[in-house]
């Protein structure tokens, strides 16, 4: 189906979605860049996490260290690791949502 004046539709379609690949593009190197921090057993244990959802680093407070209740331990980690991953997830949320909608195709319809 060829719709009269349909290439300028396509021109400016295309522009809106290069647009959108720039925006995308700044907003995965800003999350790379961003850090998230949640901790647990009141900063016994911090997890560190990239916007981008990866675990960068994890900080355990020697006083936390016992070698007869390792299962504390371990449920602090988990706490705090789950903790920083879901931050991490409602910034690329907040961060890629307003570029996913940048399209508007909406618009053009």
């Amino acid at each position: 189906m060829n719709i009269p004046g349909g290439g300028g539709l396509r021109r400016q379609l295309m522009k809106q979605v290069e647009k959108m690949q720039q925006e995308m593009a700044a907003a995965q190197a800003e999350l790379a860049a961003a850090r998230v921090e949640a901790s647990a057993g009141g900063g016994a244990v911090t997890a560190i996490a990239s916007g981008s959802g990866e675990l960068v680093d994890l900080r355990i407070c020697p006083e936390v260290v016992d070698p007869g209740d390792v299962e504390m331990l371990t449920d602090l980690v988990i706490a705090a690791v789950r903790e920083a991953l879901e931050k991490a997830r409602r910034l690329q949320e907040e961060k890629m949502g307003g570029v996913a909608g940048g399209l508007g195709l909406g618009d053009l319809l």
